[in-house]
Parts: C-alpha cells; structure tokens; sequence
C-alpha cells in the first residue's frame, strides 16, 4: 500500500488555518537526488495583502498555487526559464479588490495576471444578460477563496509531491458547484499535472462551464515564436482576428496599441482522445507544452496580446469546454455542459516544458504525426458553428 504524509492547511468546517508551513526533503528525508520544498505563506502588503500562497519546487520545477484565488497558479519556473507573464498589475491580487460589475461587467480583468487562471464555473465568456441573469466577464471561481487546502507528499517512489483545494461557486436561489483540483508534480520532473472535479451540489440540474487561461510571455514569447498543434479546424473568432489569419501561427513582438486576435480550434487526437498544443520559442531551444483529451476539454482558444511589454505581452493557451462566446451562443451550440443534481464534470491535464532542441523537436514530431490524420481545414472568416459570425 502507497504511503503519504499529509497536512491539513486550511479546512474552515475544522476551524484550521495554517499562516505559515514549509516541508521538504530536509524534513522527510526521502531517498532522492533533488532538493525540494513545499512552502505556505500569507503575502503582505498592496493589492495581496492577506492572500494566501503555496510555493512548490521540485528540484527543477516551481510554481505558486493561490488558494485566496480559487487554486490559480501565479508564477512558475523551470531550470530558470520563467512562466507565466508580466501584467501590468502588480499581483497577485486578493479578491477583494476585485468588483467584477466594475466597467461594464469587466472588472475580472483587475486581478488578472496569473499564469493559470481557471474562468468558471456557471459561465466563463464576455459580460451580458443571459436570459435575465446577469454575467460578469469569466466567471466568479477566479475570485473564490478555497475552503479546504491540504497537501501531501508521497513516502514511496515517485515521491510525488501535491495540493489539492476545494473551492465553492454558490449562492442562495443560483448554482452550487464545487470545484475540487489537484496539482501534482513528481521530484526532478518537468511536467505538472491539473486534476479538476467539478461537482453540482444543487437538488436541480445546472449549467457548467470552464476555461483554463494558461498564460506565457517571455521567453516562451517573442518575436518569431509559434503555436503549433494538430488541426482539424481553425476559424478566427472576430474580424479584427481574420486580419491574421495568415499569420495564425507565428508571433510579432511587442507592439504598443497591438488590439487583440483570438483564434477557435478544433483539434485532432489519438485513438485516445488525447492532443496538445505547443508554444515554441523563436530559437525552438525551449518550448510549453499543454495535453488535454478533446473528451474532457473539446475546445482549444489561442488569445494573442502582443501589445507592448509594460500594457501586458501574453499570449494564452486555453482548453475548454467550450469558446469563449457569449454563454446563451455556446448553448444554442450545445457545448454547455449540464450537470444533474449530484453529477459531476472531470478532466486531467498537464503543463509540460522543453529547454533543450531535441526535446522540442520531439514534441514537434508529435504534433506532425497527429497533424497527419487529416488536412488542417483553415477557415478566413468567423464561422457560425464557431462564434458569431
């Protein structure tokens, strides 16, 4: 039987709650050649004062997990390589500076600069009237605190090192879901694995949705990188994004007053159901990788901002359920998952990074061999079966 050593962090039905925590292989003295740490803290001061933080690293690959904001990561590294992007905020940001209603239902955009930033549950597209209900932009989960953290770390080899959270989207006469996430990682790895369970809590059926807007700048991002992933079909969101479409899959440098262009994919996969999507640097001496399975997360968004470097150079890779269009839209196309009273929505996803050419060129390979099954079916123009057209 696997054995784990586990610490409760915060669990407000047990009145615990844990300022600060640190562990690591001094502590458990596990029979490993890396060096790594699990580490809880309370940020002070500015726009986190009082924000929670978990900081992960496994000899190679770092990353903070914010329990504060519903179980986003806010920064990453790997063997020195940053991850995630430079906002123009100075993050992370605790929800409560964060009104959602603010500028017309944009107010989300106040807190945002993670790299992983979760957009759910109830909805996670622009703001708007939806039958009467209103939607802010994205969804709330990103500004919910989690009520119960814990993390673990694993007695017998791979020694995987993980924290799981719990994070409730509910309100008196509207939806009750719970998210459950995992974030696992294994010593001296490269790769991070996301674990979500989403679970309607209500005694009625109700709607879901989640985007993951998984975020990189540089040096992932420059001039000349490129996303490349296996194509069945692409089609530009808007008409300011067909103005690309030509260059759909490179990247400009910074450029002040860039307006955004975001791109809609329908992916290839394996016999599986799994695919993924790589951004690849300008020399292809680095490169992300993200793998999803189309069962669990059928769309793939590509979110180009190359505007200047201090307005927020990023660019953001996003598995979903669904496009980010208007929710009553993605409904009429039935990719609105709806949840019976007690059902629940799984996926496993993982991050991986490349810093070396023949690694990247592997995971090239991979996208070729997918690409493969069929002709990447490019359209010029917004397509109604994929936004407003």
């Amino acid at each position: 039987m696997t054995r784990y050593k586990t610490w409760t962090l915060t669990d407000v039905h047990g009145d615990v709650w844990l300022d600060s925590f640190a562990t690591g292989n001094d502590s458990l003295h596990l029979p490993m050649p890396f060096d790594w740490s699990l580490r809880k803290r309370t940020l002070r001061g500015g726009l986190r004062d009082g924000l929670d933080a978990i900081e992960v690293h496994n000899g190679a690959l770092s990353f903070t997990v914010l329990p504060t904001r519903g179980m986003g990561l806010w920064r990453g590294d790997y063997r020195g390589n940053p991850l995630g992007w430079r906002s123009p905020i100075v993050g992370p940001v605790h929800p409560k500076y964060v009104q959602p209603l603010d500028r017309g239902g944009i107010g989300w955009l106040t807190g945002f600069d993670e790299w992983l930033c979760r957009c759910g549950l109830a909805s996670n597209g622009p703001p708007g009237d939806d039958n009467g209900t209103p939607l802010t932009l994205h969804g709330r989960i990103a500004n919910v605190p989690a009520h119960a953290v814990e993390a673990r770390v694993q007695l017998d080899p791979p020694h995987e090192i993980s924290v799981t959270g719990e994070v409730d989207e509910a309100a008196l006469f509207c939806p009750q879901l719970r998210l459950t996430t995992t974030y696992t990682t294994v010593p001296g790895s490269n790769r991070l694995v996301i674990h979500d369970v989403v679970v309607n809590r209500a005694a009625h059926p109700v709607e879901m949705q989640l985007l993951y807007h998984c975020n990189f700048g540089r040096p992932f991002l420059d001039a000349g990188s490129r996303i490349l992933a296996p194509i069945r079909e692409l089609a530009p969101q808007t008409p300011r994004a067909a103005e690309g479409i030509d260059t759909h899959e490179t990247y400009a440098g910074p450029v002040a007053g860039f307006a955004e262009q975001v791109y809609l994919y329908d992916l290839q996969a394996d016999a599986r159901g799994q695919t993924l999507a790589v951004l690849i640097a300008p020399n292809a001496d680095r490169a992300v990788a993200l793998r999803f399975s189309r069962r669990e997360l059928p769309c793939f968004t590509v979110w180009k901002n190359t505007g200047a470097i201090e307005e927020g150079y990023v660019t953001g890779l996003e598995p979903a359920t669904n496009y980010p269009n208007f929710k009553s839209f993605e409904r009429q196309q039935g990719r609105v998952p709806l949840l019976p009273p007690g059902g629940r929505w799984e996926c496993r996803w993982s991050i991986e990074v490349a810093d070396h050419p023949s690694a990247v060129a592997a995971l090239m390979a991979e996208v070729a061999t997918l690409q493969a099954q069929a002709r990447a079916v490019l359209h010029r123009t917004p397509q109604q079966r994929f936004s407003p057209a």
